[in-house]
């Protein structure tokens, strides 16, 4: 095997006193070609240690077998197992996939996106970053036949597809379990635009079980934040605590703002879940580690990465494209746990 160089078909060319199509085409199993010169082609192209420069085929074709994924962070668990199950269905047809993060800006978004398309990927999936307010850097995609697919942040007015699931549902149900367990003063944190409606879905969900429930609703128990991380909460919770009458029950649209109001309550000396219960969103892994373990709502993150992943690659392989869909995944469900018991 020859080491430190580049091995090109003109190197295998000149060594079997080959043209260079016929090199080309042999590795490619064409039918002009004979089965014994193909066989002596492929061998002789492992043996010098030739690997296929598929990026500059694909560049020539405009096909990259590229799925361009576009998320706000790799280190959120429930993003990570949403690339998972983008990652598992890709290498199944043979397809990578390009990773690249907003941090929640919308200006890396834009830039992001260029890049991607710049670098001619096959599809895109993504989950918007909370700043986004306009999706005017996505019609490069639409515009040029590219699929895009919407996952979990997804706009309300574009045209494309989305797999998502009912954030009104679960937004009720896990305020529908707080009442349940007692709590008469619940408050919610909430987050990003109206643009990206995960959030005000599971807000609307918040308030509508209230109603339900001839709970009142009181404004100061709803805080909205301009991202989602854990000092955030931890703001969100001290100004809740500093409330005459405090809350006594939250639902947080995320494990990591729940854990935070947990740890802050302990800081402050409120008992969770005797004066305090909370309820979290996603079930990340830090929800059973915490200390009470974290009740939540289930969220099928790696089924939705799959999903998504397979309406990109069907879209590529179909002539006529698919009338642009959503895929809603209904099974949400409440995991009661240590931070919600009476």
């Amino acid at each position: 095997m020859e080491e430190n160089k580049h091995v090109t078909i003109y190197d295998i060319a000149e060594r079997l006193n080959l043209a260079t199509s016929t090199i080309s085409r042999a590795l490619k199993d064409h039918h002009t070609i004979s089965d014994k010169t193909i066989k002596k082609v492929k061998k002789t192209a492992e043996e010098m240690g030739f690997v296929p420069n598929t990026l500059a085929a694909g560049l020539r074709g405009n096909k990259t077998r590229t799925i361009g994924v576009l998320i706000p962070t790799v280190t959120q668990p429930f993003l990570s197992s949403l690339i998972s199950g983008i990652e598992i269905t890709a290498q199944k047809s043979d397809y990578t996939v390009i990773i690249m993060q907003s941090h929640d800006s919308y200006e890396e978004e834009v830039n992001m996106a260029k890049s991607l398309y710049s670098n001619r990927v096959s599809g895109v999936i993504c989950s918007l970053a909370m700043e986004t307010r306009d999706t005017a850097h996505f019609h490069q995609f639409s515009n040029n036949n590219i699929p895009l697919v919407f996952v979990d942040r997804v706009p309300k007015n574009y045209n494309t597809f989305r797999v998502v699931i009912d954030n009104y549902s679960a937004g009720y149900k896990a305020t529908k379990h707080l009442i349940e367990q007692g709590c008469i003063r619940i408050a919610h944190i909430t987050a990003g635009s109206e643009l990206g409606n995960l959030y005000s879905e599971r807000k609307r969900g918040y308030i509508e079980a209230l109603k339900d429930h001839n709970v009142d609703i009181d404004e100061n128990l709803i805080i909205n934040l301009n991202s989602v991380t854990y000092e955030d909460g931890v703001k969100a919770s001290n100004a809740l605590f500093d409330l005459k009458p405090m809350p006594d029950g939250l639902f947080a649209p995320g494990d990591i703002l729940a854990v935070s109001a947990v740890q802050t309550a302990k800081k402050r000396g409120i008992k969770v879940p005797e004066e305090f219960k909370v309820i979290g969103f996603n079930n990340d892994p830090i929800s059973q580690i915490i200390d009470p373990n974290l009740s939540t709502i289930t969220h099928p993150a790696e089924k939705m990465g799959k999903a998504a992943a397979e309406i990109i690659i069907k879209n590529l392989k179909s002539a006529k494209n698919d009338d642009a869909k959503e895929i809603t995944f209904l099974n949400t469900e409440v995991l009661a746990r240590e931070s919600t018991q009476k």
